[in-house]
């Protein structure tokens, strides 16, 4: 007995090290490296097409010039193994993204081989484009345009639902979000309705059967009745139909870095504000 006891202290041991060794090796594990920051749009993923990306880049500029709001759009190939938000986070505070005393940046960030995307907001500017919000333009503009492998037209349309929001339309943006709910139901909507749907039937048909046969049916034999086709049986077990029906009990069981060509981050910071998605 104690020899049982003491093999499987000794197993019971050795997993609890294995456990603390590849905890320790995730937390020791080196984070993805950072691109550099060369400009407003950074497509190290090659996710936009030229016309696409220098429009864009004169569309931030302009409006930056006007609001003092920085915008970056940043493709990359993969996060490497990373969460999306805290690479997004890292990102943003490695290049510094709006200005210092203000921290009025956006990251629009784009992993194209894990098929997620975020937008991250600046603390300055968590007030006006709320998580609502960004959650808004990735569901309701982005996503739809990825799965039909529309990347430039998303982000670019992303951008603009951006600038539509800091520039005081964000009624505009929530009243289209509730036009496309109106239209009808995405696939998760429809699984659910028949699925609750599916349960109300078998659900209720079973107490319909057991109260209704009785009243509308016509007996046939002592506890039995014939109703809608079917031989409908009343025992202490249960209820049966010798149509092929039977009822019973049931359970249901989202520093400023390195920069080149003349654009930097303002030294700004984010503390996590924004969306996440997937497409």
């Amino acid at each position: 007995m104690r020899e049982r006891l003491r093999a499987t202290a000794g197993m019971i041991m050795r997993l609890l090290l294995a456990l603390l060794l590849i905890g320790l090796s995730v937390v020791a594990a080196p984070a993805a490296e950072l691109p550099a920051l060369t400009g407003r749009v950074v497509d190290n993923a090659s996710l936009i097409d030229a016309a696409t990306e220098a429009a864009l880049v004169a569309r931030l500029e302009a409006f930056e010039k006007k609001s003092s709001d920085q915008i970056v759009v940043a493709t990359i190939p993969s996060l490497g193994g990373e969460a999306i938000e805290p690479y997004a986070n890292r990102l943003f505070r490695a290049w510094g993204l709006g200005q210092a005393g203000e921290n009025n940046g956006i990251l629009l960030l784009v992993a194209r081989d894990d098929r997620k995307m975020r937008i991250e907001v600046g603390y300055g500017l968590e007030g006006t484009l709320t998580d609502l919000h960004a959650k808004l333009i990735i569901e309701n503009t982005m996503v739809p345009a990825f799965r039909a492998g529309d990347f430039s037209g998303g982000i670019s349309r992303a951008v603009d639902d951006i600038v539509m929001v800091l520039e005081g339309n964000a009624a505009e943006l929530e009243a289209r979000a509730k036009r496309n709910q109106d239209v009808g139901f995405n696939s998760e909507d429809l699984f659910v309705t028949l699925f609750v749907i599916l349960w109300v039937v078998l659900f209720f048909g079973g107490f319909a059967m057991a109260l209704l046969a009785p009243v509308f049916g016509r007996k046939i034999g002592p506890g039995r009745y014939r109703w809608l086709g079917m031989d409908i049986s009343y025992s202490g077990s249960g209820t049966s139909s010798g149509g092929g029906w039977s009822s019973g009990s049931s359970s249901s069981s989202w520093s400023s870095g390195s920069s080149g060509g003349g654009f930097s981050g303002g030294g700004g910071s984010s503390g996590g504000g924004g969306s996440s998605g997937s497409w």
